[in-house]
């Protein structure tokens, strides 16, 4: 699950970078905040139900 959300937030800044160099395709920018907020959100809701499965 770990190795999945470290993919995850990659995707989120790789789409931020390549939207911000690219103007034309702005809307890659709200693309990759929606999936770096969920990631952010699967990370919280596992450090607080405490979840140690892999």
């Amino acid at each position: 699950m770990n190795i999945f959300l470290i993919i995850i937030i990659v995707v989120a800044i790789v789409l931020a970078i390549v939207s911000g160099l690219n103007s034309a395709l702005s809307w890659l920018l709200w693309v990759a905040l929606i999936v770096g907020v969920i990631a952010l959100i699967a990370f919280l809701f596992r450090v607080i139900s405490g979840n140690k499965r892999v």
